[in-house]
């Protein structure tokens, strides 16, 4: 018996959980919402984008914070996807394989955002009991000036 025959016993095997592993990871895929529900991402195991579909909160975001929220979410998706490449292909390669570091190490950890800090929810006053506001103080009438010319009145009218 030579040295290969051992090694191509396991072939069948090996082949059969690589076949397996490829026909899952045609269909893995994962998913992240925003808190909010403003935003739903998905994407594929390489992290690209498959569906964007926005919620009704999107309508009241800023469009900064918005994109902020997809990023975020398109983050989120990638590490869960990257989770899922792996694990499907431990069983293949090994766990603490070459090849299993070789295939961490191309998918590069993102960091994952913080979320943006809510802003506050602006209410209008009719959410609010109605009561008027009070009425502004009344200013005091200005006294006339004592005119001392005039002595009580018009001069063409004091003979009458």
């Amino acid at each position: 018996m030579n040295r290969i025959e051992p090694a191509s016993a396991g072939m069948p095997e090996i082949a059969r959980r690589a076949a397996e592993a490829k026909a899952r990871l045609e269909h893995v895929s994962a998913t992240a919402s925003s808190p909010d529900g403003a935003v739903t991402v998905t994407v594929n195991t390489s992290g690209a984008l498959q569906e964007l579909t926005f919620g009704a909160r999107a309508d009241e975001l800023p469009r900064a914070r918005l994109a902020q929220a997809v990023l975020a979410a398109a983050k989120r998706a990638q590490v869960d996807a990257a989770q899922q490449l792996t694990a499907i292909m431990a069983p293949v390669i090994g766990t603490d394989s070459d090849a299993m570091h070789f295939l961490q190490e191309q998918i590069p950890a993102p960091e994952l955002p913080e979320e943006p800090e809510k802003p506050p929810r602006w209410e209008f006053a009719a959410n609010e009991p109605a009561t008027p506001p009070p009425p502004p103080p009344v200013r005091p009438a200005r006294p006339r000036p004592d005119d001392d010319e005039d002595f009580g009145g018009p001069i063409l009218r004091r003979g009458l």
